[in-house]
């Protein structure tokens, strides 16, 4: 089934994308499962990477819950490269619903051949 989030390159170098939620990725009625978040926000990153031409696999992923996510809502996912150095790079991502940011994420990826 796939989460069929499509990114797009942003003038600042991120990347967004749109997430339509559904009820097959409820964790409780109504809300958007946390791990589902999470493969969002760590697909968005790699996105972020192979925009850039960027191969490498997550390494680390740490995610901070702000607020509950709806499912009915559509949520905007964001993501882009802080730093990189010997083949380790650190990301970040948020997703937001209306004006409100309700998931934080930061990751490190290390390259692979």
């Amino acid at each position: 089934m796939g989460l069929a989030l499509r990114c797009q390159l942003q003038p600042d170098g991120a990347v967004r994308g749109t997430f339509l939620g559904h009820c097959a990725v409820e964790g409780y009625p109504g809300w958007l499962h946390g791990g589902v978040i999470a493969a969002l926000l760590d697909g968005a990153m790699t996105n972020c990477l192979f925009a850039h031409g960027i191969r490498a696999l997550t390494a680390e992923l740490q995610v901070r819950y702000l607020a509950p996510v709806c499912s009915t809502e559509p949520s905007e996912v964001r993501a882009w490269l802080e730093s990189s150095r010997h083949g380790v790079f650190q990301l970040r991502a948020e997703l937001k619903q209306g004006d409100h940011i309700k998931v934080r994420a930061g990751s490190k990826f290390m390259s692979h051949a």
